[in-house]
């Protein structure tokens, strides 16, 4: 046997020992593009969020989604900047029209991160008439559109749970061809779980250095117990997808 191929199988029962009960396939690693000392980082990352793209929504039917919840473990996993990696890939392959959704009313990020002025969003929507659409921002490619939070988040936490909710994310698969949709952390409040009812899967975020397994475990279990669909997972690492004296020997 290879020291190459048993170093990989290092990686890969790690990967298992995080995430037991996923089929290796539904996972992707991933690198955390603020913190890559080298000049591949790029190619890297957007090669293996493609692999995800490929999977989920530009596969073969029936396993091919449209509306898809992402969510971190916990605080921290990088799930917000995953969100707009794969909303960005998916609009640069397809003509189809792409609709990224901030719905971590708790701390919304998506504006801060894309460099977008502050404006109405989905809390808006909630709360005042109007077509979906002109709340939202059309940014680049012409086919990527942003749904930010809005103005209005903290008040509007109460209505995750709300048949207003529920019209205006139907209202958005009736719009857009494809709908991704950020969620605060899976382990610290139950927003997750009512948007993932309300979509038709989801994809949870770890951070392959810091999450626990026991944290892992809890929210693939209540995942299930809501009987939502996790479609795959993300391992995100703050340096390598897997470690680097493993790349060093491949």
């Amino acid at each position: 046997m290879s020291k190459n191929f048993e170093l990989m199988q290092e990686a890969q029962r790690a990967q298992r020992e995080l995430l037991p009960s996923l089929e290796s396939e539904k996972v992707v690693f991933l690198e955390d593009r603020d913190s890559h000392r080298g000049s591949d980082f790029d190619a890297v990352a957007q090669q293996e969020c493609f692999k995800l793209v490929q999977r989920i929504f530009l596969g073969q039917a029936p396993n091919v989604f449209h509306s898809v919840v992402f969510a971190g473990v916990d605080r921290g996993n990088g799930c917000s900047r995953i969100c707009i990696e794969v909303a960005s890939i998916l609009a640069a392959h397809t003509s189809a029209s792409v609709c990224l959704v901030d719905a971590n009313f708790r701390t919304p990020s998506l504006l801060r991160l894309l460099g977008v002025p502050h404006d109405r969003g989905l809390s808006n929507s909630l709360q005042e008439e109007g077509a979906i659409r002109g709340f939202a921002k059309q940014l680049k490619p012409s086919n990527l559109w942003l749904l930010a939070a809005g103005n209005l988040p903290t008040e509007s936490v109460r209505l995750l749970n709300s048949e207003p909710l529920k019209m205006r994310l139907q209202e958005l698969r009736s719009e857009f061809d494809y709908v991704i949709i950020d969620v605060p952390a899976l382990n610290a409040y139950t927003d997750a779980i009512a948007l993932g009812r309300v979509a038709e899967g989801i994809v949870v975020v770890l951070q392959a250095d810091s999450t626990r397994k026991e944290s892992a475990l809890k929210g693939l279990e209540s995942l299930r117990e809501a009987r939502i669909e996790v479609l795959g997972a993300v391992l995100n690492r703050r340096t390598f997808p897997i470690p680097e004296f493993v790349y060093r020997r491949l």
